[in-house]
């Protein structure tokens, strides 16, 4: 998966590692009534949720992942590598070349301030083209 589907992925799914474990086991229960319409039923509920997750209000999300951290996060709202590590992602240099290429943001050296202000602005646009609701704080 690429660097930005992970930080999406942590945004907008935050619960997706401990719901991973319990999908295997609904999946194998509704797998016999499958012939019948239960299949059908599910179908309309994961179209009707997936509006639902759309949106996501990236604020509060990363608000409350920075609560649960010694450093509280850091300097998330500003810093592409506190942002990163809050996420849990690879913060390392190499990391923010692939991202920011992936990304494509070509300001500065790799590594400056300079590219990190503007791959940090990247992420919360590319969150905002995703359905996220980015606070003005975290846009620089």
């Amino acid at each position: 998966m690429s660097i930005f589907g992970n930080i999406l992925g942590k945004i907008f799914h935050p619960n997706a590692a401990k719901a991973a474990p319990a999908s295997p086991a609904p999946s194998a229960a509704p797998a016999a009534p499958s012939p019948a319409p239960a299949p059908t039923t599910p179908a309309p509920a994961p179209a009707a949720a997936a509006p639902a997750q759309t949106s996501v209000d990236v604020g509060p999300v990363l608000e409350a992942m920075a609560a649960m951290k010694d450093d509280h996060g850091g300097n998330y709202k500003t810093s592409i590598v506190d942002l990163l590590k809050l996420l849990d992602l690879d913060s390392s240099l190499t990391a923010r070349k692939e991202l920011a290429e992936e990304l494509g943001v070509n300001a500065g050296e790799p590594g400056s301030a300079e590219q990190n202000i503007a791959l940090h602005r990247a992420v919360m646009d590319k969150l905002a083209e995703n359905g996220g609701i980015v606070p003005d704080d975290m846009r620089n």
